[in-house]
């Protein structure tokens, strides 16, 4: 989420001359270590808290984590723009991130060796992933691991036999495929399929704030939910908040 909190932090620097907002990136687990030892007011992350940062939450900073939906994205799988394979079902990806699957004839591709890019341990999509398509098992020993979704396209976009897994946001040099859990369809990462929830890899974006937030960090959480603030996460490449969604969920 570094990308969209510089591009939030600086439209409200923008509009609010004199106030002044640090973005720092690392991931998930990074953001929600700072807000715990109380380095930061503000954490992003694109999964949930864990409950062991709840409790060393409330032990070090002694308030409950408020957490506060604020985009929606879906979670895509990447290959080279020259890969032909249309789409892979939950179960396959499986397989190739586990490096059960090793070649891509296997899927219906050219006979060409499968190489595997994964976030880091402490992103949240790297956690997300794991759970939701490998089932909470490991990936892969052969599984690269880059130190943000950016630098996961970029070596996709290089490696004819790549692919790998981030936000909708980035998508130059490289091509989404469709997605099928189990036993269903095909489905494109659209904002109209994450937002319907028929895209099986959609999730919610997430602030967290060490109880009830206030101060400039409740302005900037203001704009961040206003129609300026979900402008923003637009223009970056992620979906607005749907306007059924609750945006402080607990």
């Amino acid at each position: 989420m570094v990308i969209l909190a510089q591009n939030w932090a600086q439209a409200f620097m923008d509009a609010n001359p004199g106030k002044v907002l640090q973005v720092s990136g690392g991931g998930s687990g990074t953001g929600l270590a700072a807000l715990i030892n109380g380095t930061a007011d503000l954490a992003n992350a694109s999964r949930p808290i864990k409950d062991k940062e709840r409790k060393q939450l409330m032990k070090r900073r002694g308030a409950e984590a408020h957490a506060f939906r604020v985009a929606l994205d879906s979670l895509a799988v990447y290959v080279p723009a020259a890969n032909k394979i249309e789409a892979l079902t939950i179960p396959q990806l499986k397989k190739i991130f586990r490096g059960q699957t090793t070649n891509w004839k296997d899927v219906g591709g050219e006979d060409r060796p499968i190489i595997l890019y994964s976030r880091e341990n402490n992103s949240g999509t790297y956690t997300y992933f794991k759970e939701h398509v490998l089932d909470n098992e490991d990936f892969a020993a052969t599984a690269q691991t880059l130190p943000g979704t950016a630098a996961v396209i970029n070596a996709v976009s290089k490696d004819a036999g790549g692919i790998g897994y981030g936000g909708i946001a980035y998508s130059q040099g490289v091509r989404t495929v469709k997605v099928a859990p189990a036993d269903g369809d095909p489905i494109e990462p659209t904002m109209e399929n994450a937002t319907s929830g028929k895209y099986p890899l959609s999730r919610f974006l997430n602030i967290y704030s060490v109880g009830e937030p206030s101060g400039i960090a409740k302005e900037y959480l203001d704009f961040v939910l206003s129609p300026k603030g979900q402008d923003v996460v637009e223009g970056v490449g992620y979906y607005p908040l749907p306007k059924e969604a609750t945006a402080a969920t607990e």
